[in-house]
């Protein structure tokens, strides 16, 4: 573990406390009022969808005439009423005050972290399905669903080689074109799509396998664990990946334009203090990186912790979404919009997401 003093973005999530650093931080002439602004929301649909995992803000230029809308947050749910891991269905999208509607029902079941919003107006989503075999949760073959800007499904893509256990994904939006990075959970491995997206159709171009080798095992508390959060940054063409059974962070170099295996990777984090099985990954707007702790592995320390690093390794702070029981961190997401800098958690404990304004871009 490395720990130096330098400019935190969940700072503001402990109101004024730095939790030790020697400096206030990045936000110390902000508004102190208007970056702790938040909204906390339910995430259960009318059909009682439990489970809240993927999350994904609409950008602000999706098209209108849909029924969500630029600054609304996309929430996956891959529990169903009974809370019966990966048989979930829906979709829900959130408004900045908090109100929920259902935004998509999927025909599979078991919707999970693999979730994203293509700025020409699609909804991507993955799915892993959950059978009961004698009462054993068996993970099985997932797919990833694309549906319009109304919640319409128009296309699945299966692939039992390259998208067998979609986990989760990051997208690399180019507008006429984009890539598309999936974690898949039952085999270890990352896959990139390339795609053509026009207003009404999305094609895929290309899929490559860039990584593979992440720890995969089954898992009592969350049915399995292998390599799940995933962000890529454009300006080192860099995918970061937040293997799980791993308690690691990776990165793989060249990851937009490689074209071939690149194994695991570089590690650039372990911390078996603060790393508990990191689950959604995002990169800050200060150019680091924040996992949230999903607590199925390495359970000790503090549970449900979102953990902000730098890419070159070293821990800058600790936020922590619940005191309650484990496992409640799990999808998180972060967007400028209109200039202003919004993040979002979900509490997997209690079927809540909570959205903080964090101000004006720096």
């Amino acid at each position: 573990m490395k720990l130096r003093a330098c400019f935190p973005f969940l700072i503001l999530l402990v109101s004024l406390e730095s939790r030790g650093l020697s400096q206030p931080g990045f936000f110390e002439n902000r508004s102190i009022l208007n970056s702790l602004q938040s909204v906390t929301a339910t995430t259960i649909p009318s059909n009682g969808d439990l489970n809240p995992y993927g999350v994904a803000f609409v950008p602000a230029a999706f098209p209108a005439g849909g029924s969500i809308v630029p600054g609304d947050l996309l929430v996956a749910n891959i529990n169903n009423n009974s809370n019966q891991q990966g048989t979930g269905t829906t979709i829900v999208g959130i408004s900045p005050t908090g109100g929920l509607a259902v935004f998509a029902t999927s025909p599979l079941i078991g919707l999970d972290t693999a979730l994203g919003v293509l700025s020409r107006g699609f909804v991507i989503v993955g799915n892993l399905p959950v059978t009961y075999p004698v009462g054993v949760a068996t993970p099985q073959q997932g797919s990833r669903q694309i549906f319009n800007r109304n919640g319409a499904l128009i296309s699945t893509l299966n692939d039992p080689t390259l998208l067998d256990s979609p986990w989760d994904l990051t997208i690399n939006d180019q507008g006429s074109h984009a890539q598309v990075f999936v974690s898949k959970v039952l085999s270890g491995t990352v896959t990139r799509l390339n795609l053509s997206v026009t207003s009404t159709q999305l094609t895929v171009v290309s899929k490559t396998r860039i990584g593979s080798g992440y720890t995969h095992q089954p898992n009592a508390a969350a049915v399995a664990v292998g390599p799940t959060g995933l962000v890529y940054d454009p300006v080192r063409d860099t995918l970061y990946v937040a293997s799980t059974a791993d308690n690691e962070i990776i990165a793989i170099g060249d990851a937009g334009g490689r074209n071939s295996n690149a194994g695991t990777g570089s590690l650039i984090f372990r911390d078996q203090t603060h790393l508990h099985g990191p689950l959604g990954l995002v990169l800050a707007p200060n150019g680091n990186l924040i996992t949230a702790n999903g607590d199925a592995v390495n359970p000790a320390g503090t549970p449900n912790d979102l953990v902000e690093f730098t890419p070159q390794g070293y821990l800058v702070a600790h936020y922590q979404v619940d005191a309650g029981a484990p496992g409640g961190a799990f999808g998180i997401a972060s967007i400028i919009s209109q200039g202003a800098i919004r993040f979002a958690s979900v509490d997997d404990d209690l079927n809540t997401v909570t959205i903080w304004n964090l101000g004006s871009q720096f």
